[in-house]
C-alpha cells in the first residue's frame, strides 16, 4: 500500500486552511471539503473580529492560542496585504466599578494586554451617543476581511503543492499498514486515498467524525450547535470602534455587540440560540427571522439609546460548534491526539477560532513533530 499524502485534513474552513498552509511547508497535503467553496460554514459567518484575548480562563488553549494567534494574524495580514484594521473595542458597563470590569483589568495585567478604563465623559468624547457609566478600551482588538484571509491561506498552501479537493465528502477511515485509508465521495463518485496523518478540522461535523472513530460510546463528545443572528444597520451611524456589553456569565456569548466591517458598515450580533440536530440539518438554518428584531432593539438600546429601529435589518446567521451544554460554562478548545496513531481531532473550535487560526496551525505542527 503506497502513501498518497503525508497529511489529509478534513475541512477547508479557516482552521483547515491555516493548518494546510503551515504544514505544506514540510509535508504533502490534501484538504477535503464537502462544499463547493472553502469556508462557507462557520468561517464565513462570524463577526470578523481579531480578539485581544481577555475573556478566557487562565491556562486554557483559548487564552494562549488567542494571544499567540493575534500576534501571528496581524503579522500575516501585513505580509500578505490582507485588509484589516486595529480599530479598538469599548467594553461598556451600565454602572461604575462593576466587578467584571475589574476582572478584565486583572486579566489584562496578567497577560500584558493593553487596556484602559474610561470615564463617562471620556466615552462621550471617544464614541458619541454611547450610554455607559464606565468602559474599558481594548486598543489591540481589530477587524479583518476573513474571505481575503482564507484566500491567502489557500493560495499559500496551493503554492506549496497542497491540493484543496472541493465537493469531496468524507465517508470513513480505517488504519491499515501504518497508514490511514480514507473513503471519500465526490460528484464523480467514490475514491480512496492513503495518508500518514489525518487531521479532523471539520467544524460542525468534527464531533460526528470523532465519534465515528471511537471504539465505543464511553468517549463520545456531543455537539450543541448554537446559532447566532446578525442585524445590519442601514445608513449613517456614530460608531468608530467596536462596542461590546459586559461578557455574559459562563461565556455562552459576548452579548449583542456592535461591529464594523472594513467599509464602515455597522452590524449587531450575535445572540445565542441552541439548535437541535434536526434543526442543524434544515435548509433554512442560516435564515434570520425578523421576529428577533425586538430583542435586538432592546439589547442595543442598553448602550445606544439613539438607535433608529426602523433601520435595523435582518442580515445573516452563523452556527458555532459548541461542545458544552447550554447550562454549563463554555468549553475550551479540544485539540486531541487520538489513541490511534497519526489521528488528531479539533473539537469545539468556536470563537476565538478565527483569531487563533494561525496559532492552532502552529500547535498542530508541533504535535506532528512530537
Amino acid at each position: 500500500m503506497n502513501k498518497d499524502f503525508d497529511v489529509c485534513i478534513i475541512g477547508a474552513g479557516v482552521i483547515g486552511l491555516a493548518i494546510a498552509a503551515r504544514l505544506s511547508r514540510r509535508y504533502s497535503i490534501v484538504v477535503v471539503e464537502q462544499h463547493a467553496r472553502p469556508g462557507t460554514e462557520t468561517s464565513a459567518r462570524n463577526s470578523e473580529v481579531i480578539h485581544a484575548g481577555l475573556y478566557y480562563p487562565p491556562g486554557t488553549l483559548k487564552e494562549s492560542l488567542c494571544l499567540r494567534g493575534k500576534q501571528l494574524l496581524y503579522d500575516y495580514c501585513q505580509q500578505r496585504h490582507i485588509d484589516h484594521r486595529p480599530i479598538g473595542k469599548l467594553i461598556v458597563s451600565p454602572v461604575k466599578d462593576h466587578p467584571r470590569l475589574q476582572h478584565l483589568e486583572t486579566t489584562a495585567a496578567r497577560l500584558a494586554v493593553p487596556l484602559q478604563r474610561l470615564s463617562q465623559r471620556e466615552i462621550s468624547t471617544m464614541q458619541p451617543g454611547i450610554k455607559a457609566a464606565e468602559a474599558l478600551l481594548s486598543p489591540t482588538t481589530g477587524i479583518i476581511n476573513s474571505e481575503q484571509l482564507m484566500l491567502a491561506l489557500q493560495g499559500e498552501a496551493e503554492s506549496n503543492q497542497a491540493i484543496i479537493s472541493l465537493h469531496t465528502r468524507f465517508e470513513r477511515a480505517v488504519r491499515a499498514n501504518d497508514l490511514w485509508q480514507l473513503e471519500l465521495h465526490t460528484t464523480d463518485g467514490p475514491f480512496r486515498i492513503h495518508s500518514q496523518y489525518l487531521i479532523n478540522a471539520a467544524g460542525l461535523s468534527a464531533t460526528d467524525i470523532y465519534n465515528y472513530c471511537q471504539p465505543d460510546d464511553t468517549t463520545r463528545v456531543d455537539l450543541y450547535p448554537a446559532r447566532g443572528h446578525y442585524f445590519s444597520y442601514q445608513g449613517g451611524h456614530p460608531f468608530r470602534q467596536l462596542v461590546y456589553p459586559l461578557p455574559e456569565p459562563g461565556l455562552a456569548g459576548l452579548g449583542i455587540h456592535a461591529t464594523l466591517d472594513l467599509g464602515g458598515r455597522l452590524r449587531f450580533g450575535p445572540d445565542v440560540e441552541y439548535l437541535t440536530n434536526q434543526q442543524l440539518q434544515q435548509a433554512d438554518r442560516y435564515q434570520v427571522s425578523p421576529a428577533r428584531k425586538q430583542a435586538f432593539t432592546e439589547a442595543i438600546r442598553q448602550y445606544w439609546p439613539g438607535l433608529d429601529a426602523s433601520r435595523l435589518m435582518p442580515d445573516y446567521a452563523g452556527i458555532r460548534p459548541k461542545i458544552s451544554p447550554p447550562a454549563g460554562p463554555a468549553a475550551d478548545f479540544d485539540i486531541r491526539r487520538d489513541p490511534q496513531p497519526g489521528l488528531f481531532h479539533l473539537l469545539g473550535i468556536e470563537s476565538p477560532g478565527l483569531t487563533s487560526s494561525l496559532a492552532i496551525a502552529e500547535y498542530l505542527e508541533q504535535e506532528l513533530a512530537g
